[in-house]
C-alpha cells in the first residue's frame, strides 16, 4: 500500500465508532472521497497532519467512560470516601439545550453503579454538592446559561458546584467564570463554582502565538479567500507569530499551517455557496470571532460545528447548492442549524481545578 492508503485507512479507523447505528461505518474510501475536495498539491500533507492530530482529538465513547471512571475514584474531588461522597452529590439535570448532559449523566451513573453500586437517582443529601456534567467548554454559553437560570431561581443560599467535562477551551472558561460570578453576586447567594477538566485547549487572543487551535498565521493567496477577507468585521481576524516550539496536538510548525490553510480555503469555498449565512458560520467553525473557532475536537457522538465547516458541512447525496461538500463527520442534524454540540485528553493524571 502507498503512504496515502494507509493514512486513509488510519483515519477511517480513527473515526469508526463515529455515530454507530445512525451512519455507515467510515471507510478508506470515505475518507478518499472527503479529502479529494482539497487543494490536490496539498493533499498527502494535509492528511498526514490531520491523521496525527484526529488521533488524539476524536473521542470515542470509551474514551469517555475511561475518564468518568478515574473521576469516580479521585481524591483530588470525592476525597478519601468517594462512596459516601458521590451518595451525597445532587446530580443536576437543568441543560436547556443538547443532548450532551443526558448521555455524560448516563456514563457516569453507570460508572457510579459499577464501581460502588449506587443508583445515581438515589443520591443527594443536603449538605451534597451539586454536580453538572458535560462534555466540553467551547464558547461557555450553554453551561453558563444553564447555571445562571439554576443559580437565580433553584439553588439553595449556600452550595458548591462541581462543573465537570473533559475538556475546557480556555476563553469560554474565562466567560463563564465571569459571567457567573456577576450572577451569584447580584443574586446574594454563596455559590463556589470549581472546573474540573482532562484537558485545556488555549484560545485566548493574546495567547494566540500558543494556542491549541487552528489560528493561521497568514491568510492564503486565494482571491475567494482575499474577497472574504476583505469583508467588515467587528472581531477581525488578528494572525498567529509562528514559533519554533510545537504545540499540541499538532505535530509541527509546517504540518499545521498546512490545516489551518486548507481549512480556511475549503471553509471559504462552503460560504461561498450561499448569499444567506449568517457571519457566525465561519471557515473554522462557529464563532464571532476572526476566521472562526478553530477546534480539531470531535466526539462519537456528533462533531461540534466549532470545528471547520469542511468537516462536518453538507450532505452526502446532495450534488449542488449551499450544502453541497461532502463531510467527514456528517452532523446530526441539519433542521436545526442553530444547536451547537460541545465536544477530551488521555492523561487522566492530570486531572485539575
Amino acid at each position: 500500500m502507498s503512504e496515502r492508503d494507509d493514512l486513509l485507512a488510519s483515519v477511517a479507523d480513527t473515526i469508526k465508532t463515529y455515530r454507530t447505528d445512525e451512519l455507515a461505518q467510515p471507510t478508506p474510501a470515505h475518507v478518499e472521497r472527503w479529502l479529494s475536495q482539497f487543494t490536490p498539491a496539498n493533499q498527502l500533507a494535509f492528511l498526514k497532519e490531520f491523521d496525527h492530530v484526529f488521533k488524539q482529538t476524536f473521542f470515542t465513547k470509551n474514551k469517555v467512560e475511561e475518564f468518568l471512571q478515574h473521576l469516580v475514584t479521585s481524591k483530588k474531588i470525592a476525597g478519601d470516601t468517594p462512596a459516601a461522597y458521590w451518595q451525597s452529590a445532587h446530580f443536576l439535570k437543568i441543560q436547556q439545550n443538547g443532548q450532551s448532559q443526558k448521555e455524560m449523566l448516563k456514563l457516569f451513573a453507570k460508572c457510579l453503579y459499577d464501581k460502588y453500586g449506587l443508583e445515581i437517582d438515589n443520591c443527594g443529601k443536603p449538605d451534597g454538592d451539586y454536580i453538572y456534567l458535560d462534555d466540553v467548554i467551547f464558547s461557555g454559553n450553554r453551561v453558563g446559561n444553564d447555571l445562571k437560570q439554576w443559580i437565580a431561581e433553584d439553588a439553595p443560599q449556600a452550595a458548591k458546584v462541581h462543573v465537570i467535562v473533559v475538556a475546557i477551551h480556555t476563553l469560554g472558561h474565562y466567560l463563564t467564570e465571569r459571567k457567573l460570578k456577576e450572577v451569584i453576586k447580584k443574586s446574594g447567594k454563596k455559590i463556589k463554582v470549581i472546573y474540573w477538566r482532562a484537558l485545556s485547549v488555549e484560545n485566548r487572543k493574546k495567547q494566540r502565538n500558543s494556542s491549541g487551535v487552528l489560528w493561521p498565521t497568514a491568510i492564503p493567496d486565494v482571491a475567494e479567500v482575499q474577497a472574504y477577507m476583505d469583508r467588515p468585521s467587528k472581531f477581525p481576524f488578528e494572525p498567529r507569530q509562528a514559533g519554533s516550539a510545537v504545540v499540541a496536538p499538532f505535530s509541527s510548525e509546517q504540518g499545521r499551517q498546512v490545516l489551518e490553510q486548507e481549512f480556511l480555503i475549503a471553509g471559504v469555498k462552503i460560504r461561498s455557496r450561499t448569499q444567506n449565512l449568517d457571519d457566525v458560520w465561519r471557515p473554522l467553525g462557529y464563532s464571532s470571532f476572526g476566521v472562526g473557532f478553530g477546534s480539531m475536537i470531535a466526539t462519537y457522538r456528533n462533531c461540534p460545528n466549532n470545528c471547520p465547516l469542511a468537516l462536518w458541512w453538507g450532505k452526502p447525496e446532495d450534488t449542488s447548492g449551499a450544502l453541497h461538500w461532502y463531510p467527514l463527520l456528517p452532523r446530526k442534524t441539519y433542521a436545526d442549524i442553530e444547536n451547537v454540540f460541545n465536544g477530551f485528553d488521555d492523561d487522566f493524571d492530570d486531572l485539575t481545578t
